[in-house]
C-alpha cells in the first residue's frame, strides 16, 4: 500500500498549487498587455466574456482546462508557462560595448543590443549588410521592423518595391511582407534595426506556423523550454481574428 502524504507534504503541495494559481492571473494580464489587446478584444477572440476574463486576471476565478488551453493557444505559449512563477523583471538591461558579440548568418553580420528578450517586446540589433552579400532571398515573419541607416547606402526590397535609403534615413514596415536588405554603395551598410514580434493593429493576428527570418528572433514569451509537440499539443495554426466594433454603453446597458 502506498504511503500516505504527511501533513507537511500535503501542506507544501497545497502551497505550491496556490502559488501557481495566484500567478496565473498575473501572467494572463502580462501577455494581454504585451500584445496591446483590450479585454473587449480578447473576449471577442476567445468567446469568453469580458467579466470572466477580468476575474481570471484578478485571481477571482479559476480557469478550466478548456479555458486554459484556449488562452495558451491564442497567446501562442505553452500551457505550462501560464502557471509558472517568473523572476522579477530588471528595470534596465545594460549591454556593454566590450560584451557585444558579432554573429554572422544569411550573409549578414549582426550584434544583439539587448539581453532582455524574455522581459521586453523589442529586439534592437546592429546589422552590417556587406556589399558582397549575394542572392535575392526575401524573408517574412510576424511583427514589425524599424530600421535606421547609420552608414553606407542601403536598398530595402519590400513586397515587390524597392526603397533607397541613405545615412539618417529610416523605414518602418510590416515584417509579414517579404523583405530583404541590400548594400548598394561602395562600402558595407551599417543599420540599427528594432524588431517587434507583435504588430500593433486593431486586427489580432496569431503568429504563423512558418517563419522565414534572416536573423533568429528571441523568443520573448517562451518562459520555459517545455516542448508542446512532445507533450502532445499541436502547433498553433495561423489564425486571423476580426473583432467586431465595440458598441459604446448607453444608460440602458447593464453595468
Amino acid at each position: 500500500m502506498a504511503n500516505k502524504l504527511s501533513v507537511r507534504q500535503s501542506t507544501q503541495l497545497e502551497d505550491e498549487i496556490q502559488s501557481q494559481l495566484n500567478s496565473f492571473g498575473a501572467r494572463l494580464q502580462e501577455l494581454r498587455l504585451k500584445r496591446g489587446w483590450t479585454l473587449e478584444e480578447l473576449a471577442g477572440g476567445t468567446g469568453l466574456s469580458k467579466a470572466f476574463l477580468s476575474r481570471l486576471e484578478s485571481g477571482g476565478r479559476q480557469a478550466s482546462i478548456a479555458v486554459a488551453l484556449t488562452l495558451s493557444r491564442i497567446y501562442d505559449v505553452s500551457l505550462a508557462s501560464l502557471f509558472e512563477s517568473q523572476p522579477a523583471k530588471e528595470p534596465c538591461a545594460i549591454v556593454r560595448g566590450a560584451e557585444a558579440v558579432e554573429k554572422s548568418i544569411n550573409g549578414l553580420k549582426y550584434v544583439s543590443l539587448s539581453r532582455a528578450g524574455r522581459c521586453f517586446n523589442l529586439q534592437p540589433i546592429k546589422v552590417i549588410v556587406p556589399i558582397s552579400r549575394r542572392g535575392d532571398e526575401h524573408y517574412h515573419h510576424d511583427g514589425e521592423e524599424w530600421i535606421y541607416v547609420m552608414s553606407g547606402a542601403l536598398t530595402l526590397s519590400l513586397a515587390g518595391k524597392t526603397y533607397d535609403l541613405m545615412p539618417g534615413d529610416a523605414a518602418h514596415f510590416d515584417s509579414r511582407l517579404p523583405h530583404r536588405l541590400m548594400a548598394t554603395g561602395k562600402k558595407d551598410a551599417e543599420v540599427l534595426l528594432v524588431a517587434s514580434p507583435v504588430g500593433n493593429s486593431s486586427r489580432m493576428t496569431l503568429p504563423a506556423t512558418s517563419q522565414h527570418r534572416a536573423i533568429p528572433a528571441i523568443r520573448r514569451l517562451e518562459f520555459t523550454s517545455y516542448d508542446e509537440e512532445a507533450a502532445g499539443f499541436d502547433k498553433p495554426r495561423q489564425t486571423n481574428i476580426n473583432f467586431p466594433p465595440i458598441k459604446p454603453k448607453t444608460r440602458k446597458d447593464p453595468p
